[in-house]
């Protein structure tokens, strides 16, 4: 396949899965091997465009994002402790992140663990669903200093590709007696500085291969990889957020179940 079209249609995939609770990183992987790529060598791209979808966070928030800017410079306390949250819930996934970085790059290049880890996931998602009580509306700063330090630890599961970033921390939240849709905002606004630190990590790892041009994949397909994926989070963003409010996650679940499936069967033909 072309690799502008691979690019584009990666950026879809990355739009359309990375705030849902269904492994952003593990459908890439599925997809580039579906498309009969090594996964390995499509894991910078896959990580970087990720970006993307942040910068899809950041224009849908903007208001939110102003609020705390203007209220840090005059040290307001609720933008202190909306930072604060959210630094809590980032530190234990980034110690992690450094420590098992090797580890985690060897995961990326195994759809199998992505397939099972889909299908444990969705479970784990209904039992939490049918077991958590939601605590009251709130907002990310008005959360308590442990709550937020709990999600972040649950967040660190994502470091198993197909676990998803965002399930792992909206249950984790969940689980904790936070509202759903606090939950979700919450995961979007740590989704930031997670995803840009994991960005960075990987163009320090691999800015020689990427300046060089000597992997298969270059700035071009990342350039159209990023842009079409925050085209499309920035529609999928605010059909979640009605959605969840409505439904809830099992439908989620129920889909990671089906999909993690599906992969393993068409990985065992391939």
């Amino acid at each position: 396949m072309d690799l502008t079209l691979t690019a584009i249609l990666l950026g879809i995939v990355e739009g359309l899965t990375e705030f849902l609770p269904v492994s952003s990183t593990g459908h890439l992987i599925l997809a580039t091997r579906l498309f009969g790529y090594d996964a390995s060598q499509w894991s910078t791209f896959n990580i970087v465009i990720q970006l993307g979808a942040i910068l899809a966070v950041i224009v849908q928030f903007w208001r939110t994002f102003w609020a705390v800017g203007q209220g840090l410079l005059k040290w307001h306390p609720s933008s202190l402790r909306f930072v604060r949250n959210v630094l809590l819930a980032f530190i234990p996934s980034a110690i992690l992140g450094l420590l098992l970085n090797d580890w985690i790059e060897g995961l990326l290049g195994e759809p199998g663990v992505v397939a099972w880890a889909l299908i444990i996931g969705g479970i784990a998602i209904l039992g939490v669903e049918k077991v958590a009580r939601q605590g009251p509306l709130t907002g990310v700063a008005e959360l308590p200093a442990r709550q937020c330090l709990g999600v972040g630890l649950a967040q660190c599961l994502a470091m198993v590709p197909g676990v998803s970033r965002s399930g792992a921390t909206i249950m984790g939240a969940l689980a904790m007696g936070i509202e759903r849709r606090t939950a979700a905002e919450f995961s979007f606004f740590l989704a930031v500085p997670t995803m840009v630190g994991a960005t960075t990590l990987e163009l320090v790892k691999h800015h020689e291969t990427l300046m060089a041009g000597a992997g298969p994949v270059g700035w071009t397909e990342i350039a159209i990889g990023f842009v079409v994926s925050f085209i499309v989070a920035l529609v999928v963003i605010k059909a979640f957020m009605a959605f969840v409010s409505r439904s809830g996650f099992a439908p989620f679940a129920w889909y990671r179940i089906v999909a993690g499936a599906v992969a393993l069967i068409l990985l065992g033909r391939a």
